[in-house]
């Protein structure tokens, strides 16, 4: 099973405004384990980016200047995502810029719903969390993630927080906030998923004259007092 964890940054709120995607981040998860495979593009969005939105990112148009614009990533992005489920933290708002920007394409590439099943966490989240926060950082307290390192949002740091969160979301298991690991260098992101990596561990046979001895051990026990439970089991 392949699974894509997408997350991106913006130049504002309202792709019907015109706002557009100024970064994209995708970690790749094979059979719930993520393995290592990422996307990861800074877009030139050749347009001025809102105050409240470099607030948030960081990213401003001097850092940008020479970056690639989508239509020159569009085709490497949908065959990296093709066919995969797409899993997206609040999708709608995602998908407005991606659909947004594939519409401005002289090619017809389609919606990106076309392309690929699209999971949504922040509903998921919803429905097994009502009534409680759901932002990711929300979520990350909840499950015990450490996102400290998310001083500002950021789509591939994002992409790799999130993809740690649905795992645990959907393993049946909270976490236990033992994993000190930085985010996204392993995939062990459960108990249930680090035993599945651990090595088998080393059996040791017991030596002969160290299993006489505790028989011994066993016996005058009985005769001292009577009786010793271990020699009836």
């Amino acid at each position: 099973m392949r699974q894509i964890v997408l997350d991106t940054e913006t130049t504002g709120l309202d792709p019907a405004a015109g706002h557009r995607i100024i970064e994209i981040g995708c970690v790749e998860l094979i059979d719930r384990r993520v393995s290592g495979n990422r996307f990861h593009k800074y877009l030139n969005p050749e347009r001025e980016i809102d105050r409240g939105a470099v607030d948030v990112h960081g990213l401003d148009l001097q850092f940008l200047a020479d970056k690639p614009r989508f239509a020159e990533i569009a085709e490497e992005f949908l065959d990296f995502v093709r066919g995969c489920e797409l899993i997206i933290h609040n999708a709608p708002f995602d998908l407005a810029f991606l659909n947004a920007e594939l519409d401005r394409l002289d090619r017809q590439f389609g919606r990106l719903e076309e392309h690929c099943r699209i999971i949504d966490t922040l509903e998921l989240a919803r429905s097994r969390h009502p009534g409680q926060r759901n932002s990711l950082d929300a979520l990350c307290k909840r499950y015990g993630i450490d996102n400290r390192q998310r001083h500002l949002h950021g789509a591939l740091l994002d992409a790799e927080i999130l993809a740690r969160v649905y795992l645990v979301m959907t393993s049946g298991q909270i976490a236990l906030g033992l994993d000190s690991d930085p985010v996204g260098t392993h995939s062990d992101i459960t108990a249930h998923e680090r035993a599945k990596t651990r090595p088998r561990l080393k059996v040791a046979i017991c030596p002969e004259q160290d299993l006489i001895a505790h028989q011994n051990f066993l016996k005058a026990i009985a005769e001292a007092s009577g009786r010793c439970l271990w020699l009836e089991r």
